[in-house]
Formats: C-alpha cells, structure tokens, sequence
C-alpha cells in the first residue's frame, strides 16, 4: 500500500546523559540501565539492539516518563521527562486496544481524552485509519482483525494525539515473517510522511538493520551502549538490500557485539 501525504508531525530532540534506571522490589533492586548516554536528533530512526531481558523495554519506559530514573535524567526538546504525555507514544509487541470498543472509537479514544468533540475526534480517527490501510475497518471490533490489523490500529491510535518521539516496543515481534515485513514497510512509509522521532526496540538484526538509519546496540543488563553506527544504506530499502554483502558483514559485527559479556 502507498501511505498518503500528511502534514509532518513536529519532531523533537531526545537526550539521555548518565540514565541509570534500577528495577525490582525495594528489597531487591537491581541494575537494568547503567549511565547511558545517548542523543538522538529530531526526525531519526534509531533501533535499540539488544539480546532479550537486557532492559530495552525499561530504556523506552524511562523515556515515556513511567519509571523514575535512579541516577542521571531523560530531556526532550530540553525539557526534563518526569512523567508521562501524549507527545511521547508507546507501541506495545501487544496492542492495548479497548476489545468493547469499535476500531474508530479505540483510534479516537486520545482525542476524547483531550475533551475534543464526537464529530471532530471521528473525523480526525477515519483520517488516521485511512493513512494504515484500515478505511472500511472502522466499524469492526479488535478480535474481528487480524493481528498485523490489530497493530495498525494500536499505531493509528497512537499517531492521533501527533507524537513527537514514537516510542516502538518489539511492536511487531509476535507476527509471523510475512505479515512482519509489511508491517515494516508500512512502518517506513508513514515515518516518512511524518517524519517524526522514532526510537524503536527490537532483538532482530535484520529488523533494526532494515528499518533504522542508526542502530544502538545494548550489552547484557545492566545494559550499557557497547555500539553506536549509522546504517550505511539508501531509502528506500528492499529485500535485496539484506543479501548485500555490507548488509550481511554488519550483521556479522551485530552478533558479535551482542555476545560480549555485560
């Protein structure tokens, strides 16, 4: 599918400087992030790479603003994240839709939150769902989609209260190979009509490869940067790109990286 053109979303500047982040029970608090630093410019496409349990969920958390940092801090735009706000939005591996409510009404559930009239959120809603894919949707309920559907509208939902940071949790990771790779396209065609932030998590390298023009990658908790590169190939990228022997040499470093010890 071709996404239409939409008004680009205002993008904003993420800063981490000394982010250590401990998780647990007050008892038996350990380490998940230890002094991350990390600036990732308006409108960039960054894939965190790391293996699973290394705390790249807790990483997005801490810049959503849901967990407090124990040391170092969080700056959007320069301004210190404390808490959570719809200019940052999480895309959950497993969406959080409203199973009583219809497609359109899950999509426009941010806008009713700001106190945005009926008329006004539906119509701004069916913009949304058109820009997925999902037009004739808009009347169905979440278990009548497919799980790709599903995750189009979990990203509608989010996109309608206009993000400045998208914040992307392994959102694609519980589909199958086919229905994952058209949901990345999707993905690359709508962040390049809105041209906002994107930090998105993921522990395939063929994903972060193929999706980010840079990836981080993350040690074994407590995680700490152990690579930071710029993705060296063209947009738009296609199945033929990850059989280019640079793609496959990257790969290589990746695995290699993600082995060291933390």
């Amino acid at each position: 599918m071709t996404v239409a053109p939409v008004a680009q979303h205002r993008s904003a500047h993420v800063a981490l400087r000394a982010l250590t982040v401990e998780v647990g029970p007050p008892h038996r608090r350990v380490a998940a992030l230890d002094r991350l630093d990390l600036d990732v410019p308006p409108g960039q496409f960054v894939c965190v790479l790391g293996p699973s349990g290394c705390g790249k969920s807790t990483l997005l958390a801490a810049i959503a603003g849901h967990i407090a940092t124990k040391e170092g801090y969080v700056d959007v735009d320069s301004a210190r994240v404390e808490h959570p706000h719809p200019d940052r939005g999480l895309v959950f591996q497993q969406h959080t839709l409203f199973p009583w409510k219809r497609v359109i009404d899950n999509v426009a559930f941010g806008l009713k939150m700001q106190g945005i009239g009926a008329a006004a959120r539906r119509r701004e809603a069916q913009r949304l769902l058109d820009l997925v894919g999902l037009s004739g949707y808009a009347s169905h309920y979440p278990a009548q989609l497919s799980g790709g559907m599903q995750q189009r509208v979990e990203i509608a939902r989010v996109l309608i209260n206009r993000p400045r940071v998208l914040l992307m949790d392994e959102p694609f990771g519980a589909l199958d190979a086919q229905t994952r790779r058209k949901m990345q396209a999707l993905l690359l065609e709508l962040w390049a009509s809105i041209r906002t932030t994107v930090i998105f998590v993921t522990h395939d390298i063929d994903e972060a490869l193929f999706l980010g023009d840079r990836v981080v990658v993350l040690s074994r908790q407590p995680a700490r940067i152990v690579a930071d590169f710029e993705v060296p190939f063209t947009r738009p990228r296609t199945e033929a790109s990850t059989l280019d022997p640079a793609f496959v040499g990257i790969k290589r470093d990746c695995l290699g990286w993600l082995s060291e010890p933390a």
